[in-house]
């Protein structure tokens, strides 16, 4: 096999292997829960922003992205033509059809996009000027851990706590955190058949509607209580509004027992996003698209987690 040979191969099956790679998790977790390494009893969920394969000038509004369509329709239409010309490179004049080709599938998969990203935008200037990019119409511009906006995928990772193993990894193009908690406890239930009994996040996870359906399942959950608008006003004290597990949630984190059990969120979660930024390059994806994204991502946790379970014995 030729060296360009082996690298396509690599690359393929680091961007498609999503299902195998997310198999293996599911197998190393389960060996890992049957020698009572991994427990469920506490787990820490953590979001990061990655940077997308896609540059800022990618991103184009709905007439310009029709403009690009129209071109690319010209481009694919030309191509065509010339690849029955027997004059020209055969070879040559394929690749230049399978590019044209590509630029327009990526045109109207951006054209796709748009009604989802125009869905999220709060008033009609906003939805008006919605943008989409022709490289990687999946991605979202996002506000990146440094304070600025790049296009990116947001990265939820969720760890137990006793051990540091990451138990559920999720890949979205949402850019908050808000409503990610009850996606993520399907995904632990989805990989290891058991859901945590206590689930720690920060403050950008608050949703209400979450925490009284976390307690349905018999969840705890420990997040920290917004600051109220009004001064003087006890940010622990139900609300007469709050449902029974609302009021709970707000009592208990006002505890010193919960604030103690809420350190460990930074410990763990906080501790493997860095570790897989810094050693497993997690920092910024080389594909395109969330399934993509998502089979990078998987790699890279298993790869944390096989070595994370040798150093604590769970595997030889």
């Amino acid at each position: 096999m030729c060296i360009r040979d082996s690298y396509h191969t690599i690359s393929d099956f680091r961007s498609d292997g999503g299902e195998a790679f997310g198999e293996v998790l599911e197998q190393l977790l389960a060996t890992l829960m049957h020698n009572k390494i991994v427990r469920l009893k506490r787990v820490a969920q953590d979001g990061m922003r990655a940077r997308a394969s896609a540059g800022a000038a990618s991103f184009r509004r709905e007439p310009t992205l029709l403009e690009c369509q129209a071109e690319a329709k010209e481009r694919v239409a030309k191509a065509a033509q010339r690849a029955k010309d027997p004059h020209r490179d055969r070879r040559k004049a394929a690749a230049k059809e399978r590019a044209a080709k590509d630029r327009l599938e990526r045109v109207e998969r951006a054209l796709a996009e748009l009604p989802k990203v125009r869905a999220v935008k709060r008033n009609d200037e906003e939805r008006t000027n919605a943008r989409v990019s022709t490289t990687d119409p999946e991605a979202r511009v996002m506000h990146m851990a440094d304070g600025g906006f790049r296009p990116a995928f947001n990265v939820q990772l969720a760890t137990d706590t006793a051990s540091r193993v990451v138990v559920g990894v999720l890949v979205t193009n949402i850019g908050g955190d808000n409503g990610q908690a009850l996606p993520m406890l399907e995904e632990i239930d989805s990989r290891t058949g058991k859901q945590p009994k206590e689930l720690l996040v920060d403050g950008g996870f608050v949703n209400l509607d979450a925490i009284a359906e976390a307690k349905q399942k018999g969840i705890t959950v420990y997040m920290p209580v917004p600051a109220p608008k009004q001064e003087g006003v006890d940010p622990h004290a139900p609300k007469p509004t709050d449902t029974k597990p609302v009021a709970e949630w707000r009592r208990r984190m006002g505890t010193d027992g919960a604030k103690e059990i809420y350190k460990e969120r930074a410990s763990t979660a906080e501790t493997v996003n860095a570790d897989l930024r810094t050693h497993r390059a997690l920092d910024r994806f080389s594909v395109r698209g969330l399934t993509k994204a998502l089979a990078v991502t998987l790699l890279s946790v298993v790869t944390y987690d096989v070595l994370r379970a040798i150093s604590l014995g769970g595997i030889t």
